[in-house]
């Protein structure tokens, strides 16, 4: 978490609608100011698809202000998982997985869905045994229905890069070949 800097302004923006949203609710995190880049060098589809016409930079990640004005990012936009209009945050669902003491690691991906569009799957590295069932009746007691982890597939590990960011394209190879 953080605050804006000085000289800018900050905004967070309904990911569908593009609409302003209060406090405490996720969307994209827009800023702009006269520290902000004002584009991308002879490349100006990339700027427009970057900066709007009112000057917002798009950063592409979701986070929320809270009512003492601090700035917490939640996910990245492109790595929401679209389910019937909700969307979930695979960061989320993370965190709650690697809380249990039963689980090591965990990463989940959307896995395309006939009725629903996207479904949240869990790939788990496990601590000590667990079940597919126990897994998700963990995650379903603590968040709403929409957020429900729809399959879980056990691994040795989680594929991350040197920095230690989850490689979600990995996982969807995975699925894929499944």
């Amino acid at each position: 978490c953080g605050t804006v800097v000085r000289n800018a302004q900050i905004k967070i923006l309904d990911t569908e609608t593009s609409q302003s949203l209060p406090h405490n609710q996720a969307g994209e995190i827009c800023i702009r100011g006269p520290e902000i880049m004002k584009g991308y060098l002879n490349d100006p589809e990339a700027t427009a698809s970057t900066i709007d016409e009112e000057g917002w930079l798009h950063t592409g990640d979701v986070g929320f202000i809270d009512d003492d004005e601090e700035i917490f990012i939640v996910d990245r936009v492109k790595e929401l998982i679209k389910y019937k209009g909700f969307q979930v945050a695979p960061a989320e669902l993370e965190a709650l997985l690697v809380a249990h003491p039963s689980i090591a690691d965990a990463a989940v991906i959307p896995q395309k869905h006939e009725e629903a569009g996207e479904v949240p799957v869990a790939f788990v590295v496990k601590k000590s045994e667990i079940s597919e069932q126990e897994i998700k009746d963990f995650v379903s007691k603590q968040v709403v229905f929409y957020k429900k982890i729809h399959t879980v597939y056990f691994v040795d590990a989680i594929p991350k890069s040197p920095s230690g960011k989850i490689l979600r394209k990995d996982l969807r190879s995975r699925l894929a070949a499944k």
